[in-house]
């Protein structure tokens, strides 16, 4: 019975300091229906931001599309002949984000004039928010006239919690 009560004091320790940790914040799988006859210019704009370690799934039919990756001056002329990376195969294409720069994607099929291209610009991710200052914590707590209240309430609810087991 002792071993069981202390089983769970260590249990409920442990969900408490990892509640205490702050978020992370990770990269998103971004998806990307790229069809003929479709406009990107403003799609940035409305699915963005985009961060370093983040991926764009592209979403195409077999034979009417591709994804080529190009450079900047392939972007404006919609020249496939300098291509970085050229990607036909399938039905979908994952590509990551794995630098902070701007990225440019055509289709090479006779659609990029009508505006399938995209511009996409990576962004290191932001920092996580910082945990509030534990010092700040302690001082407020201890300061306040009802600090012994709270410490004897959260004592209670532990010592309630434990006998439940």
């Amino acid at each position: 019975m002792e071993r069981r009560r202390a089983a769970w004091a260590a249990v409920l320790v442990a969900v408490a300091a990892c509640a205490a940790l702050p978020a992370t914040t990770t990269a998103n799988k971004i998806k990307v229906n790229w069809l003929p006859n479709t406009n990107y210019s403003g799609w940035e704009q409305e699915h963005g931001p985009f961060y370093k370690g983040d991926w764009l799934v592209f979403y195409y039919t077999a034979g009417q599309a591709d994804v080529v990756e190009v450079n900047e001056s392939g972007y404006n002329r919609c020249d496939a002949s300098n291509a970085i990376y050229n990607y036909s195969k399938g039905r979908s294409f994952a590509f990551e984000l794995n630098e902070t720069k701007t990225y440019y994607f055509i289709c090479s099929f006779g659609y990029c004039p009508g505006g399938m291209r995209l511009a996409i610009k990576s962004q290191n991710l932001p920092p996580p928010s910082p945990p509030p200052s534990a010092q700040h914590h302690r001082s407020a707590a201890l300061a306040g006239p009802r600090a012994g209240v709270a410490l004897h309430a959260a004592v209670a609810v532990l010592a309630s919690l434990l006998r439940l087991v």
